[in-house]
């Protein structure tokens, strides 16, 4: 059995940031492929929000468990770009500062503080 990989026992930046995304992200009828339309609000014609996100605490309404402890995406394969794209390593493998920011609001250390340098030669 594996370890679960550092955003599953996260899920920081899903209870810290807005989620925006443009409708073409959405769920087809037909298909049902992209974020279901029960989970965003609609901000302009060209713009949606994940429910939760906007929140004074804010949390993604698709956040599943424990920030901390154990979570997961319950629309992991469906999400939208923006929970694509962010990434808790920025270039390098260097630890991301918006990834540290959102583990702070939670209590949890920052990536960068647990990153193990290579020992010099």
């Amino acid at each position: 059995m594996s370890s679960p990989s550092i955003c599953e026992s996260c899920g920081a930046c899903c209870a810290s940031y807005r989620v925006d995304f443009h409708p073409s992200e959405l769920a087809g009828a037909a298909d049902g492929v992209g974020v279901p339309v029960e989970m965003a609000i609609p901000l302009t014609p060209k713009l949606m929000r994940m429910k939760g996100t906007d929140d004074a605490a804010p949390r993604c309404i698709a956040l599943a468990g424990e920030v901390g402890c154990q979570v997961s995406c319950t629309i992991y394969e469906h999400r939208p770009s923006p929970c694509h794209e962010f990434n808790p390593w920025a270039a390098l493998g260097i630890a991301d500062q918006a990834c540290d920011r959102a583990r702070l609001r939670h209590g949890m250390r920052p990536l960068s503080e647990l990153q193990t340098l290579p020992k010099p030669i």
